[in-house]
């Protein structure tokens, strides 16, 4: 069956797309209507675009694509609850973990929105209980430690809100004295550093696992575990665990045999995919362990009120459609397959990595929906770092190297303004000046002529030159917030939602990471095999035959080599 690739807008595009690779930036920015046009300033966020590659042409064709690729009927059907997860026979429905307690979102029958919000009242009041220290550890001290264990969504997204919001004053109120850490790397190295410094007796431990058997998430559950026993003394270990250990999951049985409390677990639902739950318990729980539950209400408003706006606002005027049909035109159109997400604030510098995984993870993928094989590439390479310590490490690159589509992110007020005496400019504004400036050099860039004006030596302008025409667009927020930190969560959840639904394909599993999976539990038991009874290597190739001996040879564990 024909996929998108078939349709005429589609076609027109790509044809569209050879006659805007001969058209400078430079040229564009300087028609002052186009610009205009091309920027859109709605709910506290100004969202410039005229940076990028396109002229109203192009938008018109990205338009008309949109349609051909069924959008906004794909967008309404993950909205209303439908199976559009077709490879898992699952919903899509992480907007339904932010909704108003009133709505109403069915999956096979069942509003699953009172279920959210059970589970909300259910955090609230814990969170509570242990920020006002009703509820304590089994010596009776207070529990001012948090260490959330999870990986993967279970990991990066909660550490990307909490590294947002912790210099918020209001959340940095709620936080003193108080420490959460996150355990996600099997890496023995991880545990130390999570637990260094931590007295047993004043940390309660998250474990966070959907189905609470992911092998790495579970051995450090038991290492802490056996942490938590061995530094409560003179405590019954049943009630160590019960005190000092929680869980957000939906396998109660196996988190009671596990020894936890089943009044302290805090399910979820399969609807939602780990890269997808950070407004879940997965987040939800530490975060409000952490800066209270009020603070985390106003996250779950700024995400929902950007659910909002992709659900309700035209296609033309739709912050996350425009930045996925962007998308779709920078990689698939122009060829360009690697992206960098720049954010000007230092508290979001988790957010790339949580990118990362949220698009690598979701629409890094081969085949379409009819499980045949794409004629085209899927998914972009996503990376970056905090300005301006991007612009000292890997800006030279986008400059005057491969031609990278940006995304600026920046804020009009600090959270921590500091303005010295006798400095011409506040700190902020000199980190901002940066945010203004790097769009247009990478834009416009220098030319050879512009060097001889300034008086640069012949043999030096070569490498003085920058060709400019790199594409960016920028996304201008009043303050980094709870509020805006769920803005931004959402607009590139639901970036990741259009590109998928442009190209066909489903965003929302992730067999790619299955097979690592299976490979390791080959080598894990071949390992333990080896360090038990002398057992010879074998059904492995050659190469990782040998690399397996070298390790068990040289590992302090070893009893020997297992040739």
């Amino acid at each position: 069956m024909p996929g998108i690739e078939a349709s005429t807008a589609w076609k027109t595009l790509a044809a569209h797309a050879e006659r805007m690779k001969r058209t400078h930036l430079r040229d564009l920015l300087g028609d002052a209507a186009r610009n205009s046009a091309l920027s859109i300033n709605t709910n506290g966020i100004l969202f410039d675009f005229s940076r990028q590659n396109v002229n109203i042409e192009t938008m018109d064709f990205l338009m008309d694509l949109a349609g051909a690729a069924m959008l906004e009927e794909k967008r309404a059907a993950m909205f209303s609850g439908e199976k559009i997860n077709v490879t898992e026979g699952r919903a899509v429905l992480h907007v339904a973990l932010r909704a108003e307690r009133s709505a109403t979102i069915l999956v096979d029958g069942v509003n699953q929105v009172p279920l959210v919000h059970d589970v909300l009242d259910h955090i609230k009041d814990f969170s509570h209980r242990v920020l006002t220290g009703t509820f304590v550890g089994a010596t009776g001290k207070a529990l001012k430690n948090i260490i959330s264990i999870g990986i993967g969504g279970s990991y990066l997204g909660p550490e990307f809100v909490y590294e947002a919001i912790k210099c918020v004053p209001q959340a940095a109120e709620v936080a003193e004295g108080r420490t959460l850490r996150f355990l996600a790397n099997v890496d023995p190295v991880d545990v130390a550093r999570a637990t260094k410094g931590l007295n047993p007796e004043e940390t309660l431990v998250v474990v966070v696992s959907k189905t609470f058997t992911t092998a790495e998430t579970m051995l450090n559950a038991r290492t802490l575990r056996k942490w938590l026993l061995d530094g409560v003394k003179g405590t019954a270990p049943e009630e160590v665990i019960r005190r000092h250990m929680v869980a957000a999951s939906s396998a109660v049985p196996l988190v009671t045999e596990f020894g936890i409390d089943s009044a302290n677990v805090f399910g979820f639902w399969d609807w939602v995919g780990g890269r997808y739950s950070v407004c879940s318990a997965v987040g939800m729980l530490p975060l409000s362990l952490t800066f209270g539950f009020e603070v985390l209400e106003q996250f779950l408003a700024g995400a929902r009120n950007i659910d909002e706006h992709f659900a309700t606002a035209p296609i033309r005027q739709n912050i996350p459609v425009l930045m996925g049909l962007l998308g779709i035109w920078n990689s698939t159109f122009l060829g360009h397959e690697s992206r960098a997400i720049l954010p000007y604030a230092q508290a979001l510098l988790r957010f790339p990595a949580h990118v990362q995984q949220l698009d690598m993870e979701s629409n890094g993928k081969r085949v379409g929906l009819d499980g045949q094989e794409l004629p085209f590439q899927a998914g972009e390479v996503n990376f970056g770092e905090p300005g301006t310590n991007g612009q000292h490490s890997f800006y030279q690159l986008i400059h005057q190297g491969r031609t990278i589509p940006t995304e600026f992110i920046g804020f009009a007020r600090s959270q921590y303004p500091v303005e010295l005496p006798n400095e011409v400019v506040s700190s902020q504004d000199e980190l901002m000046s940066n945010f203004f400036a790097q769009p247009d050099a990478l834009a416009l860039g220098k030319t050879l002529e512009q060097l001889d004006v300034e008086g640069v030596k012949e043999e030096l302008r070569p490498h003085k030159a920058f060709p400019g025409n790199r594409p960016s667009f920028s996304l201008l927020f009043g303050q980094l917030d709870p509020f805006t930190t769920g803005q931004l969560l959402a607009l590139y959840e639901h970036r990741v939602f259009v590109q998928g639904a442009i190209w066909g394909i489903n965003s929302f599993d992730q067999w790619g990471v299955e097979l690592g999976k299976v490979l390791a539990k080959q080598v894990r038991t071949q390992l333990t095999a080896s360090r038990q009874g002398e057992e010879i290597i074998s059904g492995f190739n050659s190469s990782t035959a040998a690399m397996l001996n070298f390790y068990l040879s040289n590992s302090s564990e070893s009893s020997g080599s297992a040739v």
